[in-house]
């Protein structure tokens, strides 16, 4: 399994897109689906377009959806940030969608840390900049092995 976080298109409308969020750590997998608005979107390509450079300890935060079980769908939490030798350090918080288990609202959640390198970022942010306007329904970081 090669470790990264993928993002697929399930469907889009004039206002989100539906997105399964595929995060894998070489020895992990979690998968959920989440909603995020095409502003939300462009806005994060953006940033990461500002981050990429701040490769001697930038940070970034990306958070699609919203944690809880008062929100439709999962949520993502991704927390980015540039250590030792340029390598980036990813630490990825996901929420599936609450479902009811007899009398109670449950959903799988999971943390996962990974680590890429800036042209693996460069590919990523391009990938994610086709999904925004449309152009892909796929876009990828891809991470490295690192235990």
């Amino acid at each position: 399994m090669t470790p990264g976080i993928s993002f697929s298109k399930l469907s889009s409308d004039e206002d989100m897109l539906a997105l399964q969020v595929e995060i894998r750590d070489g020895r992990s997998l979690f998968s959920t689906d989440i909603y995020v608005g095409h502003k939300k979107l462009a806005d994060t390509v953006s940033g990461l377009h500002k981050f990429k450079d701040q490769i001697h300890g930038g940070l970034f935060n990306l958070r699609f959806g919203e944690f809880g079980p008062e929100y439709a769908s999962g949520a993502l939490d991704v927390r980015m940030h540039f250590r030792k030798r340029a390598k980036l350090f990813v630490r990825v918080l996901a929420q599936s969608e609450f479902s009811r288990f007899e009398d109670r609202e449950f959903a799988s959640e999971a943390t996962l840390h990974l680590m890429s390198e800036p042209v693996l970022l460069d590919n990523f942010i391009s990938a994610l900049g086709m999904l925004s306007e449309g152009r892909a329904d796929h876009a990828e970081l891809e991470a490295l092995e690192w235990y």
